[in-house]
């Protein structure tokens, strides 16, 4: 008897210690995925600033590379998703870095277009509910996986809906469009962050973990721009 509750004691000990250093390499894992989507937010803001300070923006806006700045951006994110595994993660970091930068370039004309306080006040507020949002994801006990498929259709209808738009130049559908936007990328925010805590796997090579963070990355970057460009429809004023 006194040898059985040895050996459960010893294999109660283990596997706390084994969810000890699962919870601690988590943490490292989803500290990373924050600091790089961070930092793409800070490359972001810098290319924007610089794009519009400099003229560069207006300079690109007059010809017809306009296109490529706005539509090189979408091709990276593709070809990352599809060609990530193929990818070293010294390359699809790199990647990353140049498409964070291009977005910020072919945003300049957000800085031309609105008022310097309704930008900093609109980004503020996107910070502050991304980062609730992001915490119920990470912290929340309910399965959101039911919210993919759900989140994804509304994606496609949004996508849709904004296309008919640049044909209708309908005030009422923008409307709709802006709004629906900030809704189902707040719940793609709490979503992807759950998503990506759930994909963490503690055997993971240094290289696969190094991967699944820059991808988590892009993920919450590219809810967090996009969050941002719909509330900006809301709370920005134009010069």
């Amino acid at each position: 008897m006194a040898e059985n509750g040895m050996n459960e004691r010893v294999a109660q000990n283990n596997a706390a210690a084994q969810t000890g250093e699962f919870d601690a390499g988590l943490r490292i894992y989803m500290s990373k995925v924050y600091n790089y989507m961070g930092l793409g937010l800070l490359a972001t803001a810098l290319a924007a600033y610089i794009g519009a300070a400099s003229g560069i923006y207006v300079s690109i806006a007059q010809t017809p590379f306009i296109y490529v700045l706005i539509f090189a951006p979408l091709g990276m994110v593709l070809f990352l998703s599809a060609r990530l595994h193929k990818l070293s993660s010294a390359t699809a970091k790199n990647m990353f870095w140049l498409y964070a930068g291009l977005t910020g370039l072919s945003l300049s004309y957000v800085l031309l277009t609105y008022t310097g306080v309704s930008v900093v006040r609109t980004f503020l507020v996107t910070a502050a509910s991304f980062g609730a949002l992001s915490l119920y994801g990470y912290t929340t006990k309910r399965d959101l996986s039911g919210m993919g498929s759900f989140l994804f259709m509304g994606l496609i209808g949004l996508i849709l809906a904004s296309v008919v738009n640049l044909f209708l130049q309908s005030s009422a559908l923008h409307f709709a469009v802006s709004a629906i936007g900030v809704l189902i990328f707040a719940g793609l925010t709490a979503y992807d962050t759950q998503d990506i805590k759930r994909i963490y796997h503690s055997g993971d090579t240094r290289e696969i973990a190094e991967k699944k963070a820059i991808m988590g990355a892009l993920r919450l970057y590219l809810d967090f721009i996009n969050m941002f460009l719909f509330l900006l429809q809301f709370m920005g004023n134009r010069d």
